[in-house]
């Protein structure tokens, strides 16, 4: 594994831990699982109040931060401002590109049309928006819905077929890639790159997050060696980082335990002592506050452009009940 560039210390900042995993984010965990495979230090921090924000993940370094949505997202960036690159000695290697292509789309479109919709958005709302008041959670809920479906291009009139092109091309990728492992440790080179990284974050959302009824999840489940590769890294990345000085956690959260087997999760938070508050967990609060009246404004506004039909047609197809 590669050597970080000397740096100060990076500060992960990401949505918050459940599902037993450090952070429940499918765009999070692979940076996570990059910062791992590269033995990278980094705090992690958990952003509590911008539940829709597209800039996380991001990672800070004193007055420096890359941005989930600025130039590719912060694996890329941290690759091309020096911080770390895992993909030096494979960058040239042409199936190496078009399986990161596969992975960054395909699987990517997968996870986002079960978490969206595929399903009856369970996942989501503990994801996202469960530590907002229940009417703002839903109505920022139907607006991601609606936003995922324009970036999966799904109508009325296509979305049975959307649906499987996608499983189809996701089954393709799950075979493709339990071909290219077979039984080797990592995907190319032996060694791990950034396909590692976005796979296995993938992988373990799949596994860890989404309902046994997932369809994605099932066909996962058919290839034993990816399986056995998630669970393997998982023990070595995740698991094991509670007593690892890299990926130290600086916000407390009820979620943020050590990552369990499924048949162990408990859906009880543990009680904790009560304690004075904090100056900075009452900052904390007076800014959630804020968040919530914005973010009221901004999705009323954004009802207000998106029309009543459009409105409609989201409220028809995900059949939504207020009462």
């Amino acid at each position: 594994m590669e050597e970080a560039k000397e740096k100060e210390k990076l500060t992960f900042v990401t949505r918050k831990s459940c599902f037993g995993l450090p952070t429940s984010c499918p765009n999070c965990l692979p940076v996570y699982l990059y910062l791992k495979f590269s033995q990278t230090p980094f705090d992690l921090e958990f952003n509590l109040t911008n539940p829709d924000s597209d800039q996380i993940p991001y990672v800070e370094s004193g007055n420096y931060v890359a941005y989930n949505n600025e130039k590719g997202g912060v694996i890329r960036i941290l690759i091309e401002d020096g911080f770390v690159d895992l993909d030096s000695q494979v960058r040239g290697i042409p199936e190496w590109i078009s399986t990161k292509a596969m992975v960054d789309s395909w699987l990517a479109d997968a996870i986002i049309y079960e978490l969206w919709v595929g399903s009856d958005g369970s996942s989501a709302h503990k994801i996202y928006y469960s530590d907002l008041p229940w009417p703002l959670g839903k109505i920022l809920y139907l607006k991601q819905v609606y936003g995922a479906k324009q970036i999966l291009g799904i109508t009325k009139d296509n979305a049975e077929r959307r649906e499987e092109e996608i499983y189809r091309n996701a089954n393709d990728a799950f075979s493709a890639l339990s071909t290219r492992l077979g039984e080797q440790a990592y995907f190319f080179d032996n060694r791990p790159t950034s396909v590692d990284a976005v796979f296995l974050g993938h992988a373990l959302f799949t596994l860890y997050a989404l309902p046994e009824t997932s369809v994605l999840r099932s066909k996962l489940l058919e290839h034993d060696n990816l399986v056995k590769y998630t669970e393997k890294y998982k023990s070595e990345l995740v698991d094991s980082s509670t007593s690892s000085s890299s990926g130290t956690q600086s916000q407390s959260d009820p979620s943020s335990s050590v990552p369990r087997r499924p048949s162990q999760w408990s859906s009880k938070p543990k009680s904790k002592p009560k304690r004075e508050k904090t100056e900075e967990e009452k900052k904390f609060r007076r800014r959630a506050k804020y968040f919530l009246v914005t973010q009221l404004v901004a999705v009323l506004v954004f009802l207000s452009l998106l029309g009543g039909s459009d409105a409609a047609e989201v409220e028809d197809e995900d059949d939504v009940d207020y009462d």
